[in-house]
């Protein structure tokens, strides 16, 4: 059997990582890394967590799958989020705070896949309507670039990627955020 590269894929939730999953499964060794210090409602935090899992289980259940999916839980610090969006708390959603809300999970992602000898990483952020694809590829390439990795660069969302994920979710009856995470996007 031939053997896929590693892939170590953030996700920001369960919901955006069905249909990412469903479309690399394919092509990579995926691994989930769950880091998401933006979400700064603990509740809802292990909430997002426990929906994550739901979907895995789900998804490694199903032997028509292409492989099984692990998960990694990064460290749960709001503080690291708060800190890079110090002084834009009040900008809106879609903006500065957001871009460095993106390179924060981006480079922890990619810290974590050198680290771990992964040879590839990306992120489920782009499967949203609601997150700027380019800015997300243009922070993954650079990352990349610096540290000798691969950035899957992909715009989820394209190809009906969004629809596929709300489906995925409604077949795994999985619970549907209704906003991105941090008490400014509330």
């Amino acid at each position: 059997m031939e053997k896929f590269p590693r892939l170590l894929l953030h996700s920001c939730c369960g919901p955006c990582s069905t249909a990412v999953v469903e479309r690399l499964e394919k092509d990579f060794d995926i691994t989930l890394f769950y880091y998401n210090p933006n979400i700064t409602d603990p509740e809802e935090y292990e909430r997002r967590l426990s929906t994550q899992n739901q979907f895995l289980r789900g998804y490694n259940e199903n032997p028509d799958k292409a492989q099984f999916i692990d998960l990694i839980e990064g460290e749960y610090n709001t503080q690291d989020f708060y800190q890079v969006a110090s002084g834009l708390e009040a900008l809106p959603e879609g903006g500065a705070r957001c871009v460095e809300c993106f390179r924060l999970r981006l480079t922890h992602t990619a810290d974590q896949a050198k680290a771990q000898g992964f040879q590839w990483f990306g992120t489920t952020l782009s499967v949203s309507p609601h997150k700027n694809h380019s800015i997300i590829r243009q922070i993954g390439n650079q990352l990349a670039e610096e540290l000798g990795l691969h950035f899957v660069e992909d715009d989820f969302k394209k190809k009906a990627g969004y629809q596929r994920s709300v489906q995925l979710s409604k077949d795994y009856g999985l619970y549907r955020q209704t906003y991105c995470g941090c008490e400014f996007s509330k």
